[in-house]
């Protein structure tokens, strides 16, 4: 009986999954039309998706990066300026992945050499990056390059097709199984995942503690580049602290994808089904009349169901 009982709550966020989409497909006008769930997969779904496959590396860690909209930030920022100065589409876009390199090394150091807590670290990170983005932008002011002759490839990146199917859910395909084989199949996940567990037990064991965190803060700054660089193609643009706007909804995704597991651990299928609710429960509330503040609401109060489900599981497994 506790086995069935812990097998349904596991599994309670596909059945909220599919409740979402039958109450909107009812209530939400248009929801259910094949257009508007395309545009939930390529607009509310794809940049999300990518930041919290980032933030699941993170949180395998036993971490929440905190600057995840500060990577994303100056990867836009590095993109636009030095597309601006046309060197074209393939260098800017290394030169944004370059500045994510640099927040993610920057994390690793604080925290896997120094010590510092990852959430006092990356919060350090966060208000240092946007004052370095101020400091470039004249207080913070938007970057635009609507009026440039820019190359096909730039729009391409997040306008594109291929195969018929947009350029940015095939990214998105592409890192979710870089990252679900990093961590089920590979030694340097074990790794990530011993250290996230049991982080006494894989010191002692004699795991590179600083190496692993190095590397892992490096990987997820470099997945929240890549959104950087499509959020700056998709709006021709760099908008200061657009990247904060994915900070909460990330961490929320993946925790949301932890009931998925039985040992509550972040993992790809989840976190991508937990991105897939929020996104489809946003779209929703847009269609039924919802403004942006309560959709926000209905965000929270999703996260309060997925740790009263982790409440009752644990509950259920001690008795």
């Amino acid at each position: 009986m506790i086995e069935t009982i812990g097998r349904f709550q596991r599994f309670a966020l596909v059945g909220a999954l599919i409740a979402v989409i039958v109450f909107f497909a009812v209530f939400a006008p248009g929801f259910a039309r094949a257009g508007n769930l395309a545009d939930v997969l390529l607009n509310n779904f794809a940049l999300l998706a990518i930041a919290s496959l980032g933030m699941t590396l993170a949180l395998s860690l036993g971490a929440i990066d905190l600057s995840l909209g500060t990577s994303i930030d100056v990867a836009s920022l590095a993109f636009v300026l030095l597309s601006a100065h046309h060197v074209g589409v393939l260098p800017a876009a290394l030169g944004g992945l370059a500045a994510a390199f640099v927040i993610g090394a920057f994390n690793g150091v604080l925290i896997g050499r120094l010590g510092i807590a990852p959430f006092l670290a990356t919060l350090g990170t966060l208000f240092i990056g946007q004052t370095v983005q101020q400091l470039a932008t004249d207080g913070g002011q938007p970057v635009y390059l609507l009026n440039m002759a820019l190359p096909p490839l730039f729009s391409a990146l997040a306008h594109g097709a291929v195969a018929g199917l947009p350029v940015p859910l095939w990214i998105v395909a592409a890192l979710a199984l870089i990252v679900h084989v990093t961590l089920s199949r590979s030694a340097f996940g074990r790794a990530i995942t011993a250290l996230g567990a049991q982080p006494g037990v894989a010191r002692y064991s004699g795991l590179p503690v600083a190496t692993i965190t190095a590397v892992t803060f490096i990987a997820s700054a470099l997945i929240y580049g890549v959104v950087g660089l499509l959020l700056s193609s998709t709006v021709k643009a760099y908008v200061p602290q657009a990247g904060n706007g994915y900070l909460l909804n990330a961490i929320g995704a993946t925790f949301i994808g932890t009931t998925l597991s039985p040992t509550r651990r972040p993992g790809v299928v989840g976190t991508l089904l937990g991105v897939l609710l929020l996104s489809l429960v946003a779209n929703g509330l847009l269609l039924i009349g919802w403004n942006f503040y309560w959709q926000q609401v209905a965000t929270g109060a999703l996260i309060f169901a997925v740790l009263a489900v982790s409440f009752a599981q644990r509950r259920t497994r001690y008795a």
